[in-house]
């Protein structure tokens, strides 16, 4: 239900012994939108909660009507009012936000080509051309002199549209055509499509609200996920081309709205999978591919808290791998026959359970296992090979990075290809032999303008947390930057569903860095950063841990002289939205500005809703509120539920009209708190992107504006730059 994105800028500093003042508010700004407020009491266990701003909610009908009725436009009123709001605020920093877009583009080569890989005899990569905004996916047989052929130029099929986002796209078998899924309001409803790769033209079956996602078993037949009310994936279909998608046949449907579903080509070509998953549970189907009528087999029928991922090995006889939780809190590796999956006392284990190390991942080949496991919070690749058990492990020399397997579509090869990027280093692919034990740089991507990662410095810290664990800490900086309690920093962090922040570059943050700005990122738990314990003890009963983790990080880099204590910045989103709104409540005094990007931050009204898409889902996450232990303990964090009258510091807060996983109202409702409950004269803004989901604007060039943006807001409160009039 909720998640994250990065950010860049470019500015003048201001003198040197300015520096550590920020800018001023001008008092002649204008007022911001005030909301109607119209009281609306939910009772729970006997407590009542006014929420005054519950009004702003709209139906998804009432979003797209082509005729809006009184309240929608009233809605969308105070929206743009807001968006206005901002725009008159930062309108001194108009040109600095103008500059930033050109600097942070100018970084980015235009025409460009990412690293082939091969897949059925063809190769596939994709090509950017200058001054287009989408990829063109494009292939050529693996033959010498086989001409390039474009299989779907993103930038004709978003033509007209202000939001396009190409979900997916399945070579069929017999390599003559592709299903592809597009998504233009940003909602995360995707059409299927299907194109003829000899004539270039789409066939006539278009499939609507889809996950995304599917899967050909033949030539003739698909399947894919189809989308409840709430937007769960709960049922897979077969399509038969040339059939109506009205005739299409339900192979399986979820009930337990816990769970959702979805549907893939296994790596070995020989079984469509389905999966199904809730958050501490998961189950797999299957079904071979040349029976595309037949009935899906459960793999092993779900139980609680078991999760496990099925890798399926070809040979005479096949096998499969299992990654699973099951006596195994980080995981292990275990095998079995074809015909032995469903009982679990004749698997055989591979890789044992190790309590310091998370296995996260498993690609296999003919002679080779790759193992993607995580050690003191940070990726390392392990390569066993089957003939006689030698093992070794791809050695990295960055304090803070991350290693990861990547497109290895095919089994039968002694090659890995891989990517690799640090705080300092650009994302990079390599080739690795996974006899030798050597490695090939196939591509770094390259940073238009000079960059060299020599005039950076990356460091880990370990912070002690208030309950005595250590939480580890990745920083960068530009060389030559003050670390003497006078720099600026930015503070990230996300923490929850185990998602791990990792240590990537980022072209466009080397504006803030080259500016004097230190950058942070707090792997606090809720991530599974340290391993699944990390996870588990920053959720659910634990989950004040995720924000005491953050507050502790904070404030150890200030006592460090990493950041200046009046101007340390805070940013998050999505979920990390609502680590933003716990530790805003919880220490307001320590920032000076914070960034919440689509953050869930009304947590108890959204976890009471089952309407709400995905929030069935999410129980064992956060708890279910109907039960009054639970609704107690997320009703102590709450973001909305805790403002009270305190001095807030600036806040710039974004979220997208059409989003899916964060409602746009939980943001635009808790702007409006913030402020009437504000006793300080810090400004609370609000972006609304009124064409986009939760992932913001799409297109490589144009989700830079929002960069821009957010840059300029933190350099503006850090006093880094000379607005063209008061602020």
């Amino acid at each position: 239900m909720r998640s994250h994105t990065p950010i860049s800028l470019i500015v003048c500093l201001l003198a040197l012994g300015c520096q550590n003042a920020p800018a001023p508010m001008n008092t002649s700004a204008p007022a911001p939108p005030e909301a109607a407020k119209k009281p609306f009491e939910i009772t729970t266990h006997g407590h009542t909660r006014t929420d005054e701003y519950h009004w702003m909610r709209l139906s998804e009908e009432q979003r797209n009507a082509a005729e809006p009725d009184a309240h929608t436009r009233e809605v969308i009123a105070h929206l743009e009012a807001e968006n206005t709001y901002c725009e008159t605020v930062l309108a001194p920093v108009k040109a600095l936000r103008e500059e930033l877009f050109k600097e942070l583009r100018a970084r980015i080569k235009e025409t460009d080509l990412s690293v082939p890989y091969r897949e059925n005899g063809y190769w596939y990569h994709t090509r950017f051309e200058e001054g287009k905004e989408y990829g063109i996916q494009v292939r050529r047989k693996d033959a010498p002199d086989a001409p390039e052929q474009d299989i779907l130029d993103e930038n004709v099929l978003a033509a007209g549209a202000t939001y396009y986002d190409l979900g997916d796209f399945e070579i069929s078998p017999g390599n003559d055509l592709v299903c592809y899924s597009e998504d233009r309001v940003g909602r995360r409803q995707y059409e299927l499509r299907f194109r003829d790769l000899e004539t270039g033209k789409d066939l006539p079956d278009v499939i609507t609200n889809t996950g995304g996602g599917c899967a050909w078993a033949d030539g003739r037949t698909v399947f894919y996920p189809r989308k409840d009310e709430t937007l769960r994936s709960y049922r897979i279909y077969r399509h038969i081309l040339g059939t109506n998608e009205a005739d299409d046949v339900v192979v399986y449907e979820e009930k337990d709205p816990a769970f959702s579903c979805d549907v893939y080509r296994s790596r070995s070509d020989r079984f469509v999978m389905i999966t199904t998953e809730s958050t501490t549970s998961s189950e797999h189907l299957m079904l071979p591919v040349d029976e595309p009528l037949g009935s899906f087999k459960v793999f092993l029928a779900r139980e609680e808290d078991h999760e496990h991922t099925v890798i399926h090995v070809p040979g005479s006889p096949g096998k499969w791998y299992v990654v699973t939780n099951w006596k195994a809190l980080n995981f292990r590796l275990m095998e079995c026959a074809e015909g032995e999956t469903s009982d679990k006392r004749r698997w055989k284990e591979v890789v044992p359970h190790r309590t310091d190390v998370l296995l996260e991942d498993v690609d296999a080949f003919r002679d080779h296992l790759v193992l993607s496991e995580r050690r003191e919070g940070l990726t390392h690749l392990v390569v066993r090979r089957l003939s006689d058990g030698r093992q070794h492990e791809i050695v990295f020399h960055d304090p803070a990075y991350v290693c990861y397997s990547g497109t290895n579509p095919e089994w039968d090869t002694d090659k890995l290809r891989y990517g690799y990027t640090s705080l300092t280093t650009p994302s990079s692919v390599y080739e690795h032999d996974l006899n030798a034990a050597t490695d090939t740089l196939l591509k770094q991507q390259e940073v238009v303008g000079g960059f060299s990662a020599q005039d950076y410095m990356s460091e880990r810290l370990w912070v002690p947390a208030r309950d005595g664990e250590k939480v580890p800490v990745s920083i960068v900086y530009r060389k030559g930057t003050r670390i003497d309690g006078t720099s600026p920093l930015l503070l990230y962090g996300y923490g929850s569903y185990g998602v791990t922040v990792d240590p990537m570059f980022s072209s466009a943050r080397l504006s803030l860095l080259d500016r004097g700005f230190v950058f942070a990122i707090a792997h606090i738990r809720g991530g599974e950063d340290l391993g699944r314990e990390w996870y588990e003890t920053g959720k659910m009963e634990y989950k004040m841990n995720t924000f005491t983790d953050f507050i502790d990080c904070a404030e150890h880099l200030v006592e460090q002289g990493y950041a200046d204590p009046k101007r340390l910045f805070a940013w998050g989103g999505s979920a990390g939205g609502l680590l933003m709104g716990a530790v805003v409540n919880m220490r307001p005094d320590l920032w000076n500005g914070m960034i919440a990007d689509v953050p869930f931050v009304d947590v108890v009204t959204t976890m009471l809703d089952e309407s709400i898409p995905l929030t069935t889902g999410e129980f064992e996450e956060w708890g279910d509120p109907k039960e009054k232990e639970a609704y107690d303990r997320m009703l102590s964090y709450s973001p909305y539920d805790n403002v009270r009258e305190q001095a807030y510091p600036a806040m710039l807060v974004g979220t997208g009209f059409h989003d899916s996983q964060v409602q746009y109202w939980e943001p635009a409702k808790w702007v409006q708190r913030l402020r009437a409950h504000q006793r300080g004269a810090a400004p609370i803004l609000m972006h609304v992107n009124m064409e986009a989901g939760h992932g913001g604007a799409s297109g490589r060039f144009e989700m830079l504006k929002d960069v821009a943006r957010n840059y300029a807001f933190l350099l503006w409160r850090a006093g880094l730059v000379k607005p063209t009039a008061p602020l």
